[in-house]
């Protein structure tokens, strides 16, 4: 009788929260076993390895960027608007995607340094059409970058790095004025 797929996403919830809380190193084959409430066996039937866990979790970022191009795409203040709009950090699955697979990357794995990238340019093809260059897409990526990075520095911060509701909105706006075809 095969496992239900809920055993296998309990696996790869349970090893994103170990990179994220412990760091990559502490996310072993019997700490994520343990973390996701499975037997050792239980993980094993799911991924065999551990580079199997990261490809699933690699596999996690890759269908959440197309769920995110979708709603990027379909959204009505248009994708640049979007995009930046979601620069910041929200703890949301796609977030917590991301920063495990950095985390990943900063540990050496060229699969997760490979998955940044196709995510990346996945959303520049999607923001290309919308600007009028090269060097206004950059600016787009670039301010993307600064933005989710510095919302980072906000958690533990008494100020704001991040402009807030009707500044990010002129910030937004700048953006478009300046990128537009």
């Amino acid at each position: 009788m095969p496992r239900p797929p809920l055993a296998r996403e309990r696996v790869l919830d349970a090893f994103e929260e170990l990179v994220l809380t412990e760091g990559e190193r502490a996310a072993t084959l019997d700490a994520t076993a343990k973390a996701a409430g499975v037997s050792k066996g239980g993980l094993l039937y799911h991924f065999s390895s551990k580079e199997e866990l990261v490809a699933g979790a690699l596999e996690r970022l890759h269908a959440l960027t197309i769920a995110d191009l979708e709603r990027m795409t379909a959204a009505e203040e248009g994708p640049v608007a979007y995009y930046i709009r979601t620069s910041v950090m929200e703890d949301d699955a796609l977030d917590r995607a991301l920063v495990v697979a950095s985390r990943l990357a900063q540990g050496g794995s060229v699969p997760a340094s490979e998955a940044l990238r196709d995510s990346r340019r996945r959303w520049e093809d999607a923001i290309r059409p919308q600007v009028r260059d090269q060097a206004a897409l950059d600016l787009v990526m670039l301010l993307s970058d600064g933005l989710y990075f510095n919302n980072s520095l906000d958690v533990n911060g008494k100020e704001h790095l991040v402009p807030q509701r009707e500044a990010l909105t002129a910030l937004i706006a700048l953006v478009l004025r300046t990128t537009a075809p």
